[in-house]
């Protein structure tokens, strides 16, 4: 297949690329790199744009016969969706619209949309599966919400289909060591606890330890990468293949707490670093996992690394080349 990769410069796009690529796929990423890097893109063609621009993505259908689309060029901060809802809205809801207008006009039929489990807000049980109502409780939640529904009025007036993978905390780093988390600000717990035990932070803070989880401290869902990406791929397969839409949530089967990451991360590293404790921060439920039976029973998904030590491993070697690609 021709596969349109947009965000395929950042975290999440980069290794989708890659799995694409090596499964023998050609692929074109799109990035504007206002939160990516072009050296990350090592497979496939690079085309530096916004996703907003619809002269480019005429262009680019134009000139190519694409498959499907991949989408990861979101906007993914919590706390700067609330500070600044307008460039949320705008890039993650009106931007992707412009992109499915023009997958409209070309006849793109297949659509994968990298979505968010924070589309549920508060859970009301867990873990959360498709059922689970949905009542995002901040811009980002609320746009990616959004998205979905208007891929389902897509695909009821213009026959596009979609696959949304709804998923908490994507973790680790490729296992060939090639890829990784590069974020600035860094604010994703793994690769936070490994640039503590590395030397690259003082310490590493643990907001509230009162919550009613075994250790006091909050549970959370942690995805390998490469697990998640194959999520993604198999979404296409069964795109590609005519079936229908669907949202599928999507984690690890079970969480680990904030103590378990920190514990664990002194363990792989070997090294011991400061941990201090804080008060709670708003809006922090005490437990999130997802519930991924559906999409392994419809789509066949099984999650290759499962473990909370082997996912933060590949972190840390990514963590341990720092001076290869913090440019």
């Amino acid at each position: 297949m021709k596969i349109l990769v947009v965000g395929g410069a950042g975290y999440i796009g980069s290794h989708m690329v890659k799995m694409l690529s090596l499964a023998g796929h050609d692929v074109v990423t799109l990035d504007n790199l206002s939160n990516g890097y072009e050296d990350a893109v090592k497979y496939g063609e690079f085309v530096k744009g916004d996703i907003a621009d619809s002269e480019l993505l005429n262009e680019l259908f134009s000139d190519n016969k694409f498959d499907g689309v991949m989408h990861f060029a979101s906007y993914i901060q919590v706390g700067e969706s609330v500070e600044k809802p307008s460039m949320y809205y705008k890039n993650n809801v009106t931007n992707t619209q412009v992109l499915l207008d023009a997958m409209v006009e070309y006849g793109i039929k297949s659509f994968i949309f990298s979505s968010t489990a924070a589309t549920f807000g508060e859970p009301e049980y867990i873990p959360i599966d498709e059922a689970h109502p949905q009542k995002p409780i901040n811009p980002y939640g609320h746009s990616k919400l959004m998205v979905e529904q208007i891929l389902a009025d897509f695909d009821h007036a213009y026959g596009l289909k979609s696959v949304s993978l709804r998923y908490f905390n994507a973790a680790g780093a490729d296992a060939d060591g090639e890829l990784g988390e590069r974020h600035i600000p860094e604010t994703h717990l793994v690769p936070l606890v490994l640039q503590a035990a590395s030397g690259r932070r003082d310490n590493i803070a643990i907001f509230g330890t009162d919550y009613d989880t075994p250790d006091g401290t909050c549970v959370r869902d942690y995805i390998h990468i490469n697990d998640l990406c194959s999520a993604h791929l198999l979404g296409l397969e069964h795109l590609v293949a005519g079936g229908d839409s669907k949202a599928y949530n999507m984690g690890n089967g079970q969480g680990y707490s904030i103590k378990e990451v920190i514990d664990v991360a002194k363990k792989v590293t070997g090294n011991d670093f400061e941990v201090k404790l804080a008060e709670r921060r708003d809006g922090d439920p005490a437990k999130l996992v997802a519930d991924s039976s559906l999409l392994q029973k419809e789509l066949g998904w099984a999650p290759q690394y499962t473990d909370l030590e082997t996912i933060i491993r590949h972190a840390w070697e990514w963590e341990q080349k720092y001076d290869e690609w913090k440019n």
